[in-house]
């Protein structure tokens, strides 16, 4: 089919109704009229002037409050009672059972059964001896709010961050990580991630660098693995790109060899630009196809906006010393973090870090340890970050999250004093982008088994998310792919400024 015989089949050159859109209207009937009448009052379903939905148009739904996210994600599990909701009851009840302490009623609460989808027999099932804190903790800030002692620079940050110790999920093993990103269990599916529903809602401030950049290793497969950061049924252009943070080779396989000439390269892409539109009228509403010739067109201009984005050489030794790259523990680390601040500065929408492939911050055993050599890497990077954006006023148009798929169980597994997976109460925080500071909002029981108090499942950080953004989900709704009301959460209004 030639490309202006697809044009005449889709809009008719006097201005009337396409066959396609009268035969839907005939055979919705008034019914499917009025209901698309209200959809498109509700602003759920947009169309044009023959009646075709239209996607996104760039534009937030309402006056936002932030322009950026950066999203900090531990891979494996960060204890919660050892990070930012410390319990000294485990420390007063350390070697007895649950049940012979004053707080065995949270092991008859709805919320064992009702939060999880699933316990692996033999796995992941109620550890009942009560474990002690594995560090000590205090007041920070003129907010007075306790922190471990893991963490004492961001704990030095704490008047700027919004703690909501009240998080909780379904899943009970590491599925938990696609879970916290798409708001579905993995037995339901695959879903677009927060980072694209933001990338499909808001598009491009800077069309030489990638809306949604993801840095740090990826989950692995049987986690989520790129699904984690996928577009899915949103299509692959709103999927996010990896980046390494290699000035050398931060796009693998994405330049040309040192044979290849500059001006020989611009042919070659010429060329390519030009098949790729032959085959994008034969195929119009193939969105790989569309994908395909957005990546090359991005790919193409990234190959000189990426090595400079990446030459940390440019900062000052201070703003080095701050993220801690002078320091062989917090380099790696402290280096994806500068990334993310250049990258917001640059216009990239949504910026994902993720720590601990392999799902380092798992401590099943030894996890005095394994947290202890941990938190040491991204404590200070952290604290930079946030420190580096505010005293450049980019904090208050970027939203810093910083999340983890579950925390740790209140009880001790094995013999090496490791706590389990624990999906039924643990912590996240937000920082700028227009949340409060200095707030420790939400609330889990004595033993931090439960979220008892503002319960937030993990959709309303997205709604958060969405909402600083001047975004409304349920506007953002796309035809044939219906939305559960738990995928749109509700923002989390009280450490909202």
């Amino acid at each position: 089919m030639n490309e202006t015989r697809w044009l005449t089949q889709q809009t008719s050159c006097c201005g009337r109704v396409n066959r396609r859109v009268f035969l839907a209207d005939c055979g919705l009937g008034f019914t499917g009229l009025v209901l698309g009448s209200m959809l498109h009052r509700d602003g759920i379903l947009k169309a044009d002037e023959h009646g075709t939905w239209l996607p996104p148009d760039g534009k937030p739904h309402f006056v936002p409050k932030a322009k950026n996210i950066i999203w900090l994600f531990m891979l494996g599990g960060v204890s919660h009672v050892e990070s930012f909701d410390p319990k000294p009851a485990l420390n007063k009840y350390a070697g007895k059972s649950i049940d012979e302490t004053p707080h065995q009623s949270v092991l008859d609460s709805p919320y064992t059964k009702k939060n999880v989808v699933e316990f692996v027999p033999g796995q992941h099932q109620v550890k009942l001896k009560l474990f002690p804190m594995q560090v000590g903790y205090r007041k920070y800030g003129q907010s007075g709010i306790e922190i471990s002692d893991w963490f004492p620079n961001i704990g030095s940050c704490i008047d700027d961050l919004s703690i909501i110790r009240s998080t909780w999920t379904t899943d009970n093993d590491h599925a938990a990580q696609l879970q916290f990103h798409t708001g579905r269990h993995v037995f339901q599916g695959f879903f677009p991630s927060i980072g694209s529903w933001v990338h499909y809602g808001l598009g491009s401030l800077n069309e030489n660098l990638p809306q949604f950049v993801v840095l740090g290793e990826m989950p692995s497969p049987c986690c989520g693995g790129t699904a984690t950061v996928s577009g899915n049924y949103l299509g692959p252009e709103h999927s996010g790109v990896k980046l390494e943070v290699d000035p050398q080779n931060p796009l693998p396989y994405a330049k040309p060899g040192p044979e290849v000439l500059a001006e020989q390269q611009v042919q070659e892409f010429q060329f390519l630009e030009r098949l790729n539109k032959l085959a994008s009228v034969q195929y119009p509403d193939d969105p790989a196809m569309q994908a395909r010739i957005k990546s090359y067109e991005l790919a193409f201009r990234m190959q000189t906006a990426v090595p400079e984005l990446l030459k940390f050489s440019d900062e000052n030794a201070e703003t080095q010393r701050l993220y801690g790259l002078d320091q062989k523990e917090t380099e790696e680390f402290g280096q994806q973090c500068l990334a993310a601040r250049r990258l917001v500065e640059r216009g990239v929408r949504f910026v994902q870090i993720f720590h601990g492939g392999a799902n380092a911050w798992d401590a099943h055993s030894e996890l005095r340890k394994n947290h202890t050599e941990l938190c040491a890497k991204v404590d200070k990077p952290i604290a930079g970050l946030i420190k580096d954006l505010k005293r450049r006023g980019l904090l208050k148009d970027t939203l810093v999250v910083w999340a983890t798929e579950f925390g740790r169980t209140p009880g001790v597994e094995g013999e090496k004093g490791g706590r389990d997976h624990h999906p039924f109460g643990f912590s996240t925080f937000m920082a700028g982008g227009g949340i409060k500071g200095g707030i420790a909002h939400g609330a889990t029981d004595e033993l931090g088994f439960h979220a008892v108090e503002d319960r937030h499942y993990v959709t309303d950080i997205h709604a958060t998310v969405l909402h600083q953004l001047g975004l409304d989900p349920r506007k953002l709704e796309v035809p044939g792919q219906k939305r559960l009301e738990i995928d749109f959460g509700k923002p989390i209004q009280e450490i909202i400024a």
